[in-house]
């Protein structure tokens, strides 16, 4: 079974508190379902018309589970105190099998 990811990356901060309240939720609402952090706040080296700003890779045993841990209430909970203090991309993809 492949496995999943969530991958963002902040484009702009502009609420440093919002976000440290976010982080403080959203870690142990990751770990709960079932996500393990691989990459946070790394060098990142931007080609094309990437963002070398603050990125996040996070893995987790399938598709499914890292679909279902971003639904979670706790996780819910954690966006709800981001709001509107950042700007990001934020993906859940597919790993290859």
């Amino acid at each position: 079974m492949p496995k999943g990811y969530w991958v963002s990356v902040y484009r702009t901060i502009s609420d440093p508190e919002k976000l440290a309240a976010y982080n403080k939720l959203a870690g142990p609402a990751v770990r709960a379902g079932g996500g393990r952090l691989l990459a946070r706040d790394g060098r990142v080296v931007a080609h094309e018309a990437g963002i070398a700003e603050r990125t996040i890779l996070i893995e987790f045993d399938s598709f499914e589970q890292a679909l279902a841990a971003r639904e979670s209430e706790a996780y819910q909970e954690a966006l709800a105190a981001l709001s509107d203090g950042v700007e990001r991309d934020f993906r859940i993809i597919e790993g290859i099998d």
